[in-house]
């Protein structure tokens, strides 16, 4: 089956819309009608893309069936948030890590030239462990509110 972005999808992504996960924003980037499910998560299986976040993106309207009637312009919020979410699978280490490394980087480098050697050691952590363990210095720096998203994403 061939996917393509709805308006609301596209905004979304143009937005970076804290519905979307990194794994699944980088799914619909590929989704453009000509493209089948299957080539997509073939080519985002190493960031531990799977079927149930393409229904997730379907469910919340950011993409229709290519060869199906018009994209929808947009879904109402109410829509939306009636929604259900859909459960994500139980991620391994190396998928915990693929989704927090980009949020931990991000972090670190909205805390400017103050962040620099605390972004620069996000940007050699080699796994999960190295990043559970960047996690005390990452909250001292950025606090406790704006960790939660990291905490959220390493699961601990």
């Amino acid at each position: 089956m061939k996917y393509v972005k709805t308006e609301a999808g596209q905004r979304a992504l143009k937005e970076r819309s804290q519905q979307l996960t990194s794994r699944q924003r980088s799914a619909m980037i590929l989704f453009d009608g000509k493209k089948t499910v299957d080539q997509v998560l073939a080519a985002t299986a190493d960031l531990g893309v799977v079927s149930i976040d393409i229904d997730h993106l379907v469910a919340l309207g950011y993409l229709c069936v290519a060869e199906g009637p018009v994209p929808p312009v947009g879904l109402p919020a109410a829509t939306l948030a009636a929604v259900p979410a859909v459960q994500a699978p139980a991620l391994n280490k190396s998928e915990r890590f693929v989704l927090a490394w980009p949020i931990a980087i991000r972090l670190a480098g909205a805390l400017g030239l103050r962040g620099y050697l605390l972004k620069r050691t996000v940007e050699a952590a080699a796994g999960y462990d190295d990043l559970v363990a960047l996690l005390p210095k990452i909250t001292d720096a950025v606090g406790t509110e704006k960790a939660r998203e990291l905490r959220k994403a390493l699961r601990v």
